[in-house]
C-alpha cells in the first residue's frame, strides 16, 4: 500500500471535484430565451462542494505528510 500514491490520488479528486462546482458557479448566470436572467446553480450546494473540497485537500496533504514521516522513520531504521 502506497500511502503517497493514495493521497495524490484524492488530491486529483479534489480538484475536479473543485474545478466541477467552479465551472457551475461561474455558469450561475445563465440568459432565457426572453433575455432575462436565470440562476441555474444551486449556490448553497455549490459552497458545500467548495468547502468539501478544501477539507479533501486538507487530509490529503496530512496523509502526505504522514507518509513522508513513516519513510523517513523507516530508512532511519535501516540505517
Amino acid at each position: 500500500m502506497d500511502l503517497s500514491a493514495i493521497a495524490l490520488q484524492g488530491l486529483q479528486q479534489a480538484d475536479v471535484q473543485l474545478e466541477k462546482a467552479a465551472a457551475r458557479i461561474a455558469s450561475a448566470a445563465t440568459l432565457s430565451a426572453d433575455g432575462s436572467n436565470v440562476d441555474a446553480v444551486d449556490l448553497s450546494a455549490e459552497i458545500v462542494a467548495l468547502l468539501s473540497a478544501k477539507n479533501q485537500f486538507s487530509v490529503e496533504l496530512a496523509t502526505l505528510k504522514v507518509a513522508a514521516q513513516v519513510q523517513k522513520n523507516s530508512i532511519d531504521l535501516i540505517a
